[in-house]
């Protein structure tokens, strides 16, 4: 059966398309840029079926965000409460607990890549506030829309250099380097801990959902109108399918490059930074460079900028939901987002100055704690969408309830894994 959508029906949808992309800007960040690349350098396409299973096993988590958005028109912060006040307390303290690791690592690789493409020789944690200001000012002044509306043009300009470096690579690529899973990689080429790494970012943390439903909300503030479950679904997809394609680029980049070579990723910001804008520069040419400078540093500006609203936005609607009864009128951005936007900027710089030249170090235990939380908000989401307050005909159907239910047992039992081969 065919489905035509009228004009009206697709005007609603571009008017309310956005808070997908604003999820996308977030998740193209480090998990692409970084872990992403380092897969292909370490494995060839070796990696590509944790990557596929990574995506596949998330995906519901992160669509329950919108879903529920949509369909309540409260986000998964009322949506925990509702389960009881212990789900949103663990929330709030695993946000507390990552939020800041997790700025920390975008930011910091950001920073060198702002030093090294202007040739700025500062300390880490002047490079971190050169980056933070304009990000700080733009929410200031421009709120969701400037959010919104920078976000979706610094897409695409990131899509349209990385398919093409993908492409040009994509013949140096050893093909025969596929695996579904790489059974026989992890713990010779590829660290048991990199796979963990890889998986707890690949597209996101789990976490980001929270504010995909707070974005989704921000979304119908700023149109004036709500937007149907169908069309916030549609709004995720689109996002979600360009994650997986650029994942894969990156590795087609990793791999194309500098899989097989001499050459291995530093660990130092520094030196990584540049061994990046290289990857791309060697693949297009160097007529591509400045090209490849702009795209990459208004990638990370785009994640960095994602990342200091959805934080204090999450704590914010958090703070309030546990304090207040049901009903009361909620105003996002208020004192509370400021207080925690200026908190968590004080620890990204206070991490900054201590963990200098340590990039994938932070980068690798950021991902970790976002792997291992993962499942138990993952269960929240699941619980949030299924529960009475969902309206039936909106709730995930048993094929998207069963994939949700594998994918907590999957990343649990990998979690408690890796736990105890730490312990043992």
């Amino acid at each position: 059966m065919t489905h035509h959508s009228s004009p009206v029906e697709r005007s609603r949808f571009w008017s309310a398309f956005g808070p997908g992309l604003l999820w996308a800007a977030t998740a193209i960040g480090i998990s692409h840029l970084v872990q992403s690349t380092r897969a292909g350098a370490l494995a060839g396409f070796g990696l590509s079926g944790v990557i596929l299973l990574a995506l596949i096993l998330k995906y519901p988590f992160f669509e329950y965000g919108p879903r529920y958005a949509a369909a309540t028109g409260t986000s998964l912060v009322e949506g925990y409460r509702r389960i009881g006040t212990w789900a949103l307390w663990l929330y709030l303290a695993i946000t507390l607990l990552t939020a800041g690791i997790i700025q920390s690592a975008i930011v910091m690789f950001t920073a060198y890549l702002v030093g090294f493409t202007f040739g700025l020789d500062w300390s880490l944690p002047v490079l971190g506030t050169f980056v933070m200001a304009p990000g700080v000012l733009l929410l200031w002044r421009g709120r969701f829309r400037g959010l919104d509306v920078s976000v979706k043009f610094v897409l695409l300009l990131l899509a349209v250099s990385t398919l093409v470096a993908a492409a040009v690579s994509l013949p140096r690529v050893d093909l025969a380097t596929l695996k579904i899973w790489p059974s026989g990689l992890v713990g010779t080429a590829v660290p048991f801990g990199f796979l963990l790494a890889l998986a707890g970012w690949m597209p996101s943390a789990i976490d980001v959902s929270v504010w995909s439903s707070l974005w989704t909300l921000a979304k119908n503030d700023a149109t004036g109108r709500p937007c149907s479950v169908g069309t916030a679904r549609q709004d995720f997809l689109v996002g979600y399918v360009a994650t997986a394609v650029l994942a894969f680029a990156f590795v087609a980049l990793g791999a194309g490059v500098m899989f097989g070579s001499a050459v291995t990723f530093a660990d130092a910001g520094p030196e990584f930074s540049t061994q990046l804008v290289d990857l791309y520069s060697s693949s297009l040419g160097t007529w591509a460079r400045p090209l490849v400078l702009v795209a990459v540093v208004t990638t990370m500006f785009s994640t960095t900028l994602t990342v200091l609203d959805g934080g204090p936005r999450a704590i914010e609607r958090s703070l309030f939901v546990l304090r207040s009864r049901d009903g009361a009128s909620f105003t996002p951005c208020g004192s509370a987002y400021w207080w925690s936007l200026g908190g968590l900027v004080l620890l990204t710089l206070t991490a900054l100055g201590l963990f200098i030249g340590n990039l994938t170090t932070m980068i690798d235990f950021a991902t970790t704690v976002s792997f291992l939380t993962g499942p138990l908000l993952g269960y929240l989401n699941l619980r949030a969408v299924t529960s009475d307050e969902m309206p039936p005909q909106h709730r995930p159907g048993l094929a998207m309830q069963a994939l949700s239910w594998v994918g907590i047992a999957l990343l649990g039992g990998t979690g408690v894994f890796y736990v105890v081969t730490l312990i043992g």
